[in-house]
């Protein structure tokens, strides 16, 4: 069909399906689209991304490593590693065996010793992260130290084998002098294979010291050696975001004090980060994972230049000196906090200062010479009660005397009500805070009633920052919760709240934001994925549309003089795109009925082009999944007359109307 008849056939459509709603088919709404400055902008970082190292999402998730414990950092430091013939009430005199000799003065303290007495019957097994997933003519890097202490070995044989031990790629490395050396190889599977195992043997006999024992696919994110899995980035480049919010989450606070997040150990040479066992190891009952650490691959110089590519603003939230409150609780003496203040300003040297800076030279050894220009830093993730605004107000003292223009998040704890809730607001306002980050995990039926949450906010206060947010379809903390299109429906319809106030809410983001197949901890989630494969559920098609369409300047939209926010289930923004010289508007309908709107434009020259954007389900407890992505995006264009113009609004739907 040519374009000019599809365009024609569907204004065709429209009119007729506008014609069956006046004789009563479907319900009739008119709204009024009052073009008319508000002198509100919606800010560039309205909408952003929350990543957080749950559910598997870094190790084993977006950083492309795929062998666990590389380097035997483990608290036991065989996990993920098995010697097939190796018996451990036996000296193994028929095959030979692995023993960890640490250095405590070092980060990396671990490195394996193998001694082989049978180097026909050795073998050493690594089991990846819930497997390796390998595809078919795909190269991947594998490299590792090795120190030929003694004997005669001569070279050593990696492998992958699939799950019934077939060889899948098989590469020989010959073994040269001594000392401590570098070795690479590249594999080249012949098939694809979601769930396969490194294996290692040697010829010869004797012993050698290995470590940072690695495999890497090439196919990266930017093509970067040791990167990011590309995929998953590409899924977050497509957001448009307008901030990246790192490393999270309660991981930043840590189970104790010595378990928090620290940035300062996660720069420098890859290999001599000190690992850490990752807060969801065993947050929940329902799904221990004892396994789960931090490699610190992707750190925060990582981090930052994930924010470059996506040309997201950074936001580093750091430690306040609290401890998950959830968990120990643990507390810094005030008098004691010093270091950690210093670790906020030191960041800010760090991803601000010259080269000439001690914290800027070591950002640009790293690579990057030019500083990131961050705007943001947080302090604390979801802190609450009077310790916490005790520690916010000497952190904030001391980085508004050193660099007044940093713009400083703080937090109202982990509730969208309630007690602490109130009392955090209150004393945050006191202190004239910049902008306090709100969470809210509850059902989807919370969201559609709180969709005028913020009407009533006070303008001339604090702005707010929805950091975390997510319809949970049977409740918080729930294994049982979906990504359905009922919870991202109502995270649409509530999200038309958050534009329309965009004078008082300018940041926002869902979480959490990865979930691994088989290693998740938290439901629900953005993006799932497992070795091979990655999909965008029903809530990252809304969070993507009203992304893409984010547009530059809010008007109003009104029915009977009123903002359209649940009214016969109808929700409704409008925004201005300056840039592209588009009016685009946002409409959810959470009714079982379909219903017909008249746009009324008043004060806005419109254009005739009218591209009209409809995500919906036939049910509301569908979701998409790794075989298909039913709930997507579909796209419609067609021509508009000047005046008043009708539009149908699916059942259970979001529709996005951009004109120009």
């Amino acid at each position: 069909m040519k374009t000019k008849s599809k365009i024609f056939t569907i204004a065709i459509s429209l009119s007729v399906a506008f014609f069956s709603a006046q004789n009563g088919n479907v319900q009739k709404h008119f709204l009024d689209l009052d073009g008319k400055s508000t002198n509100i902008k919606i800010k560039p970082t309205m909408y952003g991304i929350f990543f957080e190292d749950i559910n598997f999402a870094t190790d084993g998730g977006i950083y492309a490593e795929l062998i666990k414990n590389r380097s035997f950092e483990f608290d036991e430091p065989l996990t993920g590693w098995k010697q097939q013939n190796t018996k451990t009430l036996s000296p193994s005199l028929d095959s030979g065996f692995l023993t960890i000799y640490s250095d405590n003065s070092k980060t990396n303290k671990n490195y394996a010793r193998i001694t082989i007495y049978n180097d026909k019957n050795y073998i050493l097994e690594n089991e990846g992260f819930r497997g390796i997933g390998l595809h078919q003519n795909s190269r991947y890097d594998f490299s590792f130290d090795l120190e030929n202490v003694s004997g005669n070995i001569s070279a050593l044989n990696a492998s992958l084998i699939d799950e019934n031990g077939k060889i899948i790629s098989t590469v020989p490395i010959l073994i040269k002098g001594k000392g401590w050396q570098k070795y690479t190889a590249v594999f080249s599977p012949s098939r694809t294979v979601e769930k396969a195992k490194l294996q290692i043997t040697f010829t010869g006999n004797g012993v050698v010291n290995m470590d940072m024992i690695s495999l890497f696919p090439q196919d990266t994110w930017k093509g970067r050696k040791g990167g990011l899995r590309n995929d998953l980035v590409q899924k977050l480049y497509d957001l448009q975001p307008g901030f990246l919010r790192f490393p999270g989450g309660c991981i930043v606070e840590g189970r104790t004090l010595a378990e928090r997040y620290q940035w300062k150990k996660t720069l420098g040479n890859v290999a001599d980060r000190e690992y850490l066992i990752n807060k969801w190891s065993s947050g929940f009952a329902h799904r221990l994972t004892p396994d789960y650490y931090q490699s610190f691959g992707l750190g925060f110089y990582e981090y930052f230049q994930l924010s470059e590519d996506l040309g997201a603003e950074p936001l580093p939230i750091l430690s306040c000196g609290m401890a998950c409150q959830f968990n120990t609780a643990e507390l810094i003496h005030l008098e004691e906090l010093n270091p950690y203040v210093q670790d906020a300003l030191d960041l800010i040297e760090f991803a601000n200062g010259n080269a000439n800076t001690r914290w800027g030279k070591i950002r640009a050894e790293m690579g990057h010479s030019k500083p990131f220009n961050m705007k943001y830093i947080g302090v604390g993730n979801e802190q609450w009660g009077e310790d916490y605004i005790e520690r916010y107000k000497i952190f904030e003292k001391a980085i508004h005397a050193k660099y007044p223009d940093i713009k400083i998040i703080s937090g109202s704890g982990p509730s969208p009500d309630g007690e602490f809730f109130e009392y955090g607001w209150k004393e945050l306002k006191k202190l004239n805070a910049q902008i306090v980050d709100e969470h809210y995990y509850n059902s989807p039926e919370w969201f559609t009633k709180n969709a005028g949450r913020y009407d009533a906010y006070d303008r001339s206060g604090p702005k707010v920052f929805a950091g975390e947010y997510a319809a949970q379809s049977v409740g918080v903390v729930k294994p049982d919760n979906k990504n359905n299109w009922q919870t991202a429906l109502s995270e649409a319809a509530f999200m038309t709240g958050l534009e329309r106030n965009a004078d008082v809410v300018t940041m926002t983001s869902y979480a959490p934001l990865f979930a691994h197949a088989d290693g998740w901890q938290w439901t629900p989630d953005l993006i799932w994925f497992n070795n091979l494969h990655s999909y965008a559920t029903p809530n990252y098609y809304v969070q993507k549309l009203f992304s893409n369409n984010k547009g530059t300047d809010l008007i109003i939209i009104s029915e009977n003089g009123n903002a359209v926010k649940g009214q016969s289930q109808l929700f409704a923004s409008a925004v201005l795109d300056s840039k592209k010289g588009e009016t685009i508007i946002k409409i959810v309908n959470t009714d079982s009925k379909e219903k017909s709107v008249e746009i009324n434009p008043k004060n806005i020259k419109l254009g005739s082009k009218l591209t009209k954007t409809t995500l919906t389900a036939f049910q509301l407890s569908a979701e998409n999944n790794f075989q298909t992505e039913n709930i997507k995006p579909l796209e419609e264009n067609s021509l508009i007359k000047k005046g008043k113009f009708p539009v149908q609004i699916p059942p259970n739907s979001f529709v996005v109307l951009k004109i120009k």
